[in-house]
């Protein structure tokens, strides 16, 4: 599950301080996935994910943590994500460090992937 992520070129986060150092410095785009072994996370949330990449405008970066296996990790994630609630899976694009466009399970689950790959699509097109 974690490799469905990071054999696609998205690079994972395993300690707190990679998160930090990564999210905290970061200049340009980046677009962070905090998988999960739910399927809303194998049916939409990664698949979206991959998909929308097949797009014009795209993050410069890609990352992933992994719920339940990277805790600190994820946790750490988390801090950048306030003032939005943990949630997994979730996916959020950030721009200069700071989070501007937010998905939680709430709009993953339910949803295909198509969607998910549209929205994340209309948000590379304004932000990146």
């Amino acid at each position: 599950m974690a490799q469905d992520l990071t054999a696609f070129g998205f690079e994972a986060l395993s300690d707190p301080n990679s998160v930090e150092q990564i999210l905290e410095n970061h200049e340009g785009t980046a677009l962070v996935v905090v998988n999960s072994v739910c399927g809303c996370a194998a049916a939409m949330a990664r698949p979206g994910a991959k998909m929308s990449l097949h797009n014009d405008k795209v993050p410069a970066k890609l990352y992933t943590v992994f719920a339940g296996v990277d805790t600190e990790a994820v946790a750490k994630v988390r801090e950048f994500l306030a003032p939005y609630p943990p949630s997994s899976p979730s996916i959020a694009l950030f721009k200069n460090g700071q989070v501007v466009h937010m998905l939680e399970r709430r709009h993953i689950e339910g949803r295909s992937a198509q969607v998910i790959a549209d929205n994340l699509k209309a948000a590379y097109d304004t932000f990146c």
